[in-house]
């Protein structure tokens, strides 16, 4: 008996029709149809722009919604060509809804035409490059502050806790620059993401309904759809409480520096608070310096003082040092008669003109740290920062911190009256937003 006589007939089974279903995948055959005519080449020209950017051009992402399917191809391949840790990706995937819409969206960093992550940056870690456009970040250059996280409303920058810097995309520029396209480009299996070119002086961004204003960092991505968007449209997770690291650094240095500044408010009549104010005020600047991830390039603040409230932040607390420390060891060893016998100057008297205005000098350098400080928040333009609310809540807790030693009385009315006027803010801007 041959063996073809015990042949059974032939039976579609469920792995032919899934992989013919495959074959049938818009994306899947387009790809496929290409491959077998050679012209793979075509396909990939077609996300990249025929030339580089002319004088006042640069590059940008363009992403066709209607073609987005958010498999991720495009985070896989940024996150493998970048090398990039578990925790950390340059191009995510979203989803925005309305009642009857819905889209997924794949972002990455906007390369803003006025970027707030380098305008933020105290240390000069960011730069513009003039002829790309494409907004690096400097690995080297980064003491892993993570003022551009607050300063970027596109959430772009990634802290790297292993490395203690911030990292950000770069629009794979390596690849720019030999004419391949970015990673997350190349990899879309539907060609949503493409490079072309544009003026920012003369076209302005078109982001999706519920974004952060554009005229803020004037972002030059552009997302288009034939089908329109609706303008109810909202982010999927945007009532998704994301707790972020407490930064409990920081809140020693907010709170221990708003005290010595009220301390040294009310040390303009009473020397005798000047030691534990310069004491509060050091500790509370030691706590801000393990916040760093790179603390030892902290000095190079002054690279930012043109544009960020960083630098000028540090450079305010700095001047605050030297009179502070001075207040504080003068009460406790009479440097001002060395000062006099050694330079035999009037000046230095025990009531002379410095030991006199000393004390008004060191409170008003504090006020103006404690504005820094409030400035630092406000700069970011978020509304939970407003100017109303942010001066009124770091000015109020130094004044309540300085009457608490003189007046306890006084203090504790104001904190009463002070408390419940914050909580109805807050309240209030979060309904409002």
């Amino acid at each position: 008996m041959s063996a073809r006589q015990f042949t059974l007939p032939a039976e579609r089974s469920l792995i032919d029709d899934l992989l013919h279903d495959q074959q049938t995948l818009t994306a899947v055959e387009r790809f496929s149809s290409l491959h077998s005519k050679g012209r793979l080449t075509d396909r990939y020209s077609a996300l990249m722009p025929a030339r580089g950017p002319a004088p006042g051009e640069q590059y940008r992402f363009e992403v066709n919604l209607d073609a987005c399917t958010g498999c991720k191809a495009c985070v896989s391949a940024c996150h493998s060509l970048n090398g990039l840790d578990d925790n950390e990706s340059f191009r995510d995937t979203g989803l925005i809804l309305a009642d009857d819409y819905q889209q997924t969206v794949t972002t990455a960093c906007h390369q803003c035409a006025d970027p707030a992550c380098a305008n933020g940056c105290p240390v000069g870690a960011y730069e513009k490059d003039a002829t790309t456009g494409i907004v690096r970040h400097l690995d080297d250059q980064c003491i892993g502050c993570q003022y551009c996280l607050l300063k970027c409303p596109y959430e772009v920058p990634k802290y790297n806790a292993r490395l203690g810097i911030v990292r950000k995309c770069d629009m794979c520029s390596q690849r720019l620059a030999v004419g391949e396209a970015p990673a997350c480009v190349q990899a879309c299996p539907t060609s949503a993401i493409t490079i072309r070119l544009v003026d920012p002086s003369k076209e302005a961004a078109r982001l999706v309904p519920g974004s952060f204003d554009p005229a803020y960092t004037r972002p030059t991505t552009r997302y288009h759809t034939a089908r329109g968007i609706p303008d109810s449209t909202r982010a999927a997770d945007g009532e998704v409480l994301r707790v972020q690291p407490a930064h409990w650094p920081l809140v020693a240095m907010l709170l221990l520096t708003q005290l010595a500044a009220g301390w040294f408010l009310v040390g303009i009549s009473d020397p005798r608070f000047s030691v534990p104010a310069c004491i509060v005020l050091h500790v509370g600047l030691a706590a801000s310096v393990l916040h760093l991830g790179r603390p030892l390039g902290a000095w190079r603040f002054f690279l930012g003082l043109k544009k960020s409230w960083m630098s000028r932040e540090i450079l305010a607390f700095s001047l605050l040092s030297p009179p502070a420390a001075w207040l504080a060891a003068n009460r406790i060893f009479p440097l001002t008669d060395w000062a006099h016998r050694l330079t035999g100057l009037g000046l230095f008297e025990p009531k002379g003109p410095v030991q006199s205005a000393l004390p008004s000098l060191t409170a008003g350098l504090a006020l103006l740290a404690v504005f820094t400080s409030c400035m630092i928040y406000i700069d970011t333009h978020r509304s939970w920062w407003r100017p109303a609310r942010t001066l009124p809540a770091f000015f109020a807790s130094t004044l309540i911190s300085g009457l608490a030693l003189t007046q306890p009385m006084a203090a504790s009315i104001l904190g009463l009256c002070y408390l419940p006027a914050i909580l109805l803010t807050k309240i209030g801007n979060r309904y409002s937003t």
